[in-house]
């Protein structure tokens, strides 16, 4: 699951960037403001990637959507891209647990199936040297 909401993430941080230099160009905005608002959001965006798999990562991703999909108010194209985002991020949850769980399964049964099938060495069965075979 982190690789994917991190990646989902990162892809965020640049729409952030690119929302901000479209929004300097609105003339009710002041060019402070949008670069605080987006630096803080990009800044957001990064530190989530790394918190994803603490307790409250998911939520806080979750709330980053919402204030993406917010963003719609300031510059209209944020209403669109941040739909799209928020339903990359539910894929990247959801889908991104489905194969942790599948993966911790594999790992499991490679466990159980490489401890009950592997021999038991004695002292009377040779040891094979590097790249040679048992004699």
């Amino acid at each position: 699951m982190r690789v994917l909401c991190a990646s989902t993430l990162i892809g965020e941080f640049f729409v952030i960037g690119f929302a901000g230099l479209v929004a300097m160009k609105e003339p009710d905005l002041a060019t402070a403001t949008v670069w605080t608002v987006c630096g803080v959001l990009m800044l957001l965006s990064v530190l989530l990637c790394g918190m994803i798999t603490r307790p409250g990562g998911v939520q806080l991703g979750w709330a980053l959507q919402i204030l993406l999909i917010g963003g719609g108010f300031f510059v209209p194209s944020m209403f669109v891209l941040g739909a799209i985002f928020a339903a990359l991020w539910w894929a990247s949850v959801h889908y991104g647990r489905k194969i942790d769980e599948a993966k911790a399964r594999f790992a499991a049964q490679a466990a159980s199936a490489g401890e009950s099938t592997a021999p038991e060495r004695t002292r009377s069965q040779p040891q094979a040297e590097a790249g040679g075979t048992p004699a």
